[in-house]
């Protein structure tokens, strides 16, 4: 069981629930590390925990048979994901792999359920988080088909700043070039060059070990 201080660390929405419902929770999770490029999960595997990124940096994506990897979202620190598997009872629909050392917060299926049927906070936060999510996937759809590598990975960093899916984020984003350009599904270079291009431009600056973000705005729109 973890401690409740920890449990309001690591899980947002927690804060919106009452005592008998923290209690629950905290009994029903464990957390779990990961080395960098291990994978966390693999899709067609049963749906047991849903999920909370403790620490590190994660993707969810998907390989095609002709292994041509297709990303779908980055999960930074505060993420939480998977309720729509685990309501449904399905199997995992995706990958995910850690791009750094990564701890994992991990709620088994039991006490999610529980939450969802005793805990209004608890439903009041899922609605806001499908909700947002579907907008998530909705926009993926949009600039992967129809923007340039600059404004998929533009769009890729606005994603990251979603208050509802990743609570607490500062405008410092701690992340490597490279892991933003596989967040993005693009190479290395082209990662660099479009970085370059947004910062020559206004829109975030590039820093040791990470990015910050000077105008969201414009990078949640960059490319239209």
């Amino acid at each position: 069981m973890i401690a409740p201080d920890s449990l309001k660390r690591i899980a947002f929405w927690s804060r919106e629930l009452g005592e008998r419902e923290i209690e629950v929770a905290r009994a029903g999770i464990v957390e779990k590390s990961y080395r960098a490029n291990e994978c966390i999960f693999v899709r067609g595997d049963p749906f047991e925990y849903w999920t909370g990124v403790v620490t590190g940096l994660a993707r969810m994506g998907i390989v095609s048979r002709g292994g041509k990897a297709t990303s779908f979202a980055g999960l930074t620190e505060g993420a939480w994901f998977g309720e729509g598997s685990v309501l449904k009872n399905e199997a995992r629909r995706y990958d995910v792999v850690a791009l750094r050392d990564t701890r994992l917060a991990l709620m088994d299926r039991a006490t999610f359920l529980w939450l969802f049927e005793n805990s209004v906070g608890f439903n009041r936060f899922l609605v806001g988080q499908l909700n947002e999510r579907l907008g998530q996937f909705i926009g993926l759809l949009e600039y992967g088909r129809t923007l340039d590598a600059t404004a998929r990975l533009a769009r890729s960093i606005a994603s990251l700043f979603n208050p509802i899916l990743y609570p607490g984020l500062t405008r410092h984003l701690e992340i490597t070039q490279e892991e933003i350009g596989a967040l993005s599904g693009i190479s290395r270079q082209n990662a660099n060059r479009s970085l370059k291009r947004l910062s020559d431009e206004g829109l975030l600056r590039l820093e040791y070990g990470g990015v910050t973000i000077v105008d969201l705005d414009r990078l949640r729109s960059y490319g239209e």
